[in-house]
């Protein structure tokens, strides 16, 4: 029976066709167990087990290993919380950053990152299962071009997330590096007008909201940041770790010795503002200078070929029809 159901299987879906199926049945299966080990009930002696060590750690103290999650929360992610974090509290922090600097700011951003990431790679890894399967039905296909097509889909929706966020935190540094000279001139404005550093950051938050929003939001965390009472250097490192620009990393280190040293802040926003928009200008330049570099390629592809045509194509057809004549 089973020689005849492959026999069956490989007329109708191909050479591959019985293992197209068992791995269809094997995805199957693993859905339909999946739920059940997941709703799994739990043992009342691990919870025992549990209490007693939790109990042991805050007796003991600082022997008490650190956890990635504090707290309790009944969110339906947190059952697949083994598989959708980091394990470490190093790569849970490395992350979180890197989901702050991209603009999200949530507490279950990392969480919910890493699910995306899982369902497009398995998603991705189905379609291209389907599309081994029908392409061993239609026609004869490779072993290699089979795995290609499987792993493939899989590996770009593991890895599709992770390039978005890639690319929103470069968007995101680009527009804070780009308004970052402007906003100094705004604080500087604010500062030789009477007004505190602190009302400063509020008011070039507000101005900043159209033209910059990126900017705009960071500056708006630094003042709610400092009208709830914690320290200004603190504040302010925290606004470099979140931008990742080196430009307000500069910024926060002048800033914090100009407090340190009791000079005057607007002097220092004078010089350092002047020094941003000479930045900007250096940057805008190098990037003209690149210009010609880049389009050198596009000229050679697209002008250089067609002038060739034009001078050379009827010198080759005349020399052709010359050949073609004296031959006997």
């Amino acid at each position: 029976m089973l020689t005849t159901l492959k026999d069956m299987l490989t007329e109708t879906l191909g050479p591959l066709g019985p293992l197209a199926v068992v791995g269809v049945l094997g995805i199957i299966l693993i859905a339909a167990v999946l739920p059940t080990l997941l709703k799994k009930r739990a043992d009342p002696y691990a919870k025992l087990r549990g209490a007693a060590v939790q109990s042991a750690a805050e007796a003991g103290g600082k022997g008490q290993k650190k956890t990635l999650r504090q707290g309790k929360s009944s969110e339906k992610l947190d059952k697949f919380a083994n598989f959708l974090e980091p394990k470490t509290e190093e790569e849970l922090s490395t992350w979180r950053l890197k989901m702050t600097r991209a603009g999200y700011r949530g507490r279950d951003a990392v969480r919910k990152f890493h699910a995306i990431q899982f369902i497009l790679g398995i998603v991705f890894l189905i379609l291209g299962v389907i599309y081994a399967i029908v392409a061993s039905a239609t026609g004869e296909i490779s072993t290699t071009t089979l795995i290609i097509a499987v792993m493939l889909p899989g590996a770009v929706g593991y890895y599709l997330p992770k390039y978005w966020v890639e690319r929103r935190i470069q968007g995101r540094q680009g527009e804070i590096q780009n308004g970052f000279p402007d906003a100094l001139d705004m604080l500087l404005v604010c500062v030789e007008a009477g007004q505190s550093l602190d009302q400063g950051i509020i008011r070039v938050s507000k101005e900043l909201q159209a033209g910059y929003p990126a900017l705009a939001e960071e500056f708006e965390i630094v003042a709610q940041e400092v009208k709830a009472g914690k320290d200004k250097t603190t504040v302010l490192r925290g606004f470099s770790e979140r931008s990742g620009v080196p430009d307000v990393a500069s910024f926060v280190t002048v800033m914090i010795q100009s407090q340190s040293f009791g000079t005057s802040i607007a002097e220092a926003l004078r010089v350092y503002a002047s020094e941003m928009r000479d930045k900007r200008v250096m940057r805008a330049e190098e990037a003209a200078n690149k210009l010609p570099t880049k389009m050198t390629l596009g000229t050679m592809m697209f002008t250089v070929p067609p002038l060739l045509m034009i001078l050379v194509g009827p010198s080759v057809y005349d020399m052709l029809q010359l050949f073609q004549n004296f031959q006997p």
